[in-house]
């Protein structure tokens, strides 16, 4: 019978297509990037032009999915990046980007503690006036977190799943309200056209939005960490990195165009500093818009689904940050208690290592009196962004030398 001290196998069998989605769209935070990137990428950005952004680097990372699905065709590890790069580039590449992955996924943990904390702690005192500082809230998160990843995967894609169409029904519904109320004069030339998606050059605003939407889609990656519990690793991993990759681009493309359409291009930047408060609160942009366009309700609801948004998206970089930890105890590169499960067929070492890491932060900062969103979660944030980009160029390097050594 297997145990947390003899089981180094994850429980195979327990993810489908859906389920694997649910954790990578769940890890990119929807209704956090539109309300937290969006607004700025658009302002500091390429504006109206940001729309076309997400959607030209939705189709990069398409491109990119195909070495990345074909590698998942010949290699099914938890380790998705450290075993593609190990195969392709070598033992040590391989170990480099496991590291560099860990850093990337425990970093937007923090983040997203500080941002969660913080939100948190203002609209509580705000509607139940209950007034605690953020580490408080975000340590009642970090114990929920914690306590769903040891159950095991499919319990969180549950939890996850139910969060997840709450989210995508807000943001679709929204949307909706405002194409149908500005059918007429709706601009895609504007928003999708060459010349708006490259307004400013890649040096100026093109390049800024470009790095928002590229941080827009930190975690689609991880379809390939779960390949060892999919019920047929071979097709999943590849339908569900298709499947995330083009939910999460037309999503982010199709709202960020209402909210411009909704705002109206020609006077976008105006628009954003009012509904934003200046940007002290960019949430403000879509929360605004949607009570304008569909009633009140509409944005209160939102203002709750972000933080259920949040916590999908602490639980799939949990899940993820494990993962790794996993596949590296048991090729050895960390100990062997890495390299084993628990009854639930969860990575408990891992599990419980990260949550150590991010309760460390936590007091860190609450100890020092640092801001959990100006410096928690942009500090971070910039440090996931490096760490991400860095190991997909190794892997498409990996992937390049591999089909040329090996053929196919």
């Amino acid at each position: 019978m297997s145990n947390s001290s003899t089981d180094t196998g994850l429980r195979k069998g327990r993810l489908g297509v859906v389920g694997i989605v649910f954790f990578v769209v769940a890890a990119a935070a929807p209704l956090l990037g539109m309300t937290g990137a969006v607004p700025v990428a658009m302002l500091l950005g390429n504006q109206a032009g940001t729309p076309g952004t997400y959607l030209a680097v939705g189709l990069i990372l398409l491109v990119f999915s195909v070495g990345y699905a074909a590698m998942s065709q010949k290699v099914t590890n938890t380790g998705a990046f450290f075993a593609y790069v190990g195969k392709g580039l070598g033992k040590h590449a391989g170990v480099a980007s496991a590291f560099a992955s860990l850093v990337g996924y425990i970093t937007i943990q923090l983040a997203i503690y500080g941002f969660i904390g913080g939100v948190l702690s203002g609209q509580m005192e705000a509607s139940a006036g209950i007034a605690l500082p953020w580490y408080v809230w975000a340590v009642i998160v970090w114990v929920a977190v914690t306590a769903l990843s040891l159950l095991s995967v499919d319990v969180g894609a549950k939890v996850l799943g139910v969060l997840m169409i709450a989210e995508l029904l807000t943001l679709v519904i929204t949307s909706t309200a405002v194409f149908l109320n500005h059918g007429s004069s709706m601009n895609f030339g504007n928003s999708f056209g060459f010349d708006a998606v490259f307004a400013g050059g890649f040096g100026g605003g093109a390049g800024i939005a470009i790095a928002f939407a590229f941080a827009s889609f930190i975690g689609f990656e991880s379809t390939a960490i779960y390949g060892e519990e999919a019920k047929d690793p071979k097709k999943a991993v590849r339908r569900a990195t298709y499947w995330a990759v083009g939910i999460i681009a037309g999503l982010f493309a199709i709202v960020s165009f209402a909210m411009m359409t909704g705002m109206g291009s020609s006077d976008a930047i105006n628009q954003i500093l009012e509904r934003s408060d200046g940007l002290a609160n960019p949430a403000g942009v879509l929360f605004s818009l949607a009570e304008q366009y569909v009633g009140p309700w509409m944005s209160t609801l939102m203002q709750v689904l972000i933080i259920t948004s949040l916590f999908a998206g602490l639980l799939a970089f949990q899940n993820a940050g494990a993962r790794y930890f996993f596949a590296m105890g048991r090729s050895g590169v960390l100990g062997k208690s890495f390299g084993q499960t628990n009854a639930s067929g969860a990575p408990q070492s891992g599990v419980i290592l990260t949550s150590v890491l991010a309760a460390a932060v936590i007091v860190i900062f609450a100890v020092t009196g640092l801001d959990p969103i100006l410096n928690l979660f942009f500090w971070f944030s910039a440090v996931t962004s490096i760490a991400i980009f860095f190991v997909e160029i190794l892997v498409s390097l990996a992937v390049v030398k591999f089909f040329r050594t090996e053929g196919g």
